[in-house]
């Protein structure tokens, strides 16, 4: 099933930039836009959502309000050009805050943080055993891949871009490895040098300062090797 969004902006520029983004997002369904808050409030009481991209400063109810009058709300990701009110909407259980203008890598780690929250929230515990989970990554201009998350070996930085190599294929996309090791599971993920995120569970051996993953050494950078061996022994049966 898609993910049911809605917009709730009183800017119709912003409304149209995020628009644009959700329909590229094939795991992203946009239910409905709002120019005030008083219009949402009252769509959501009838309407099931999944997640609301929020602005906060609108006449009448601002977002903050918004937050607090709603009894059972849906994800939030909040999206306004200023950024002191993070805090305090962190504080609300807000999912991510969004500083406009909002670029487009910016909003998919957005959506791979609503995917990873619906994952292990919406599911019974033997449920998430049998689930597949996945992260989707722009590749191209125009295309996104969903990237399951056990068919990954080994993430390596180029510099601004990163060479994800998976049992399915390569691919390349423009992201830091800092931002993108955030997004996965550190059960099954771990840095073991500027360079490179491996797969715990790809590891075929581990000798002196190396990691050996289908054939190719990964050297463990020197600050990391203590974590690193400590983590991978803490793995072990």
């Amino acid at each position: 099933m898609k993910i049911k969004c809605l917009i709730i902006d009183d800017e119709p520029l912003a409304i149209n930039v995020i628009k644009n983004y959700i329909e590229q997002i094939e795991d992203l369904e946009l239910i409905n836009t709002f120019s005030n808050s008083i219009e949402g409030l009252n769509f959501l009481k009838n309407n099931a959502i999944d997640v609301i991209f929020l602005d906060i400063n609108m006449p009448v109810l601002d977002g903050i309000n918004f937050i607090k009058s709603l009894e059972n709300p849906p994800l939030l990701i909040i999206t306004s050009a200023y950024d002191q009110f993070a805090i305090e909407t962190y504080e609300l259980d807000v999912l991510d805050y969004l500083v406009k203008p909002i670029e487009f890598p910016r909003l998919m780690k957005a959506v791979n943080k609503i995917n990873k929250r619906l994952n292990n929230t919406s599911k019974l515990p033997q449920e998430n055993s049998k689930e597949n989970p996945f992260i989707f990554v722009k590749i191209d201009k125009k295309k996104m891949k969903k990237i399951f998350l056990n068919e990954i070996l080994v993430i390596e930085s180029l510099k601004d871009y990163l060479k994800i190599s998976t049992t399915s294929g390569k691919f390349i996309i423009h992201s830091t490895l800092s931002d993108f090791t955030s997004l996965l599971p550190e059960r099954d993920f771990i840095r073991i040098h500027r360079s490179y995120t491996i797969a715990i569970d790809k590891i075929d051996a581990v000798e002196g300062n190396s990691i050996e993953i289908e054939g190719l050494r990964y050297v463990i950078g020197r600050s990391y090797i203590d974590e690193v061996k400590q983590k991978i022994l803490n793995s072990s049966i």
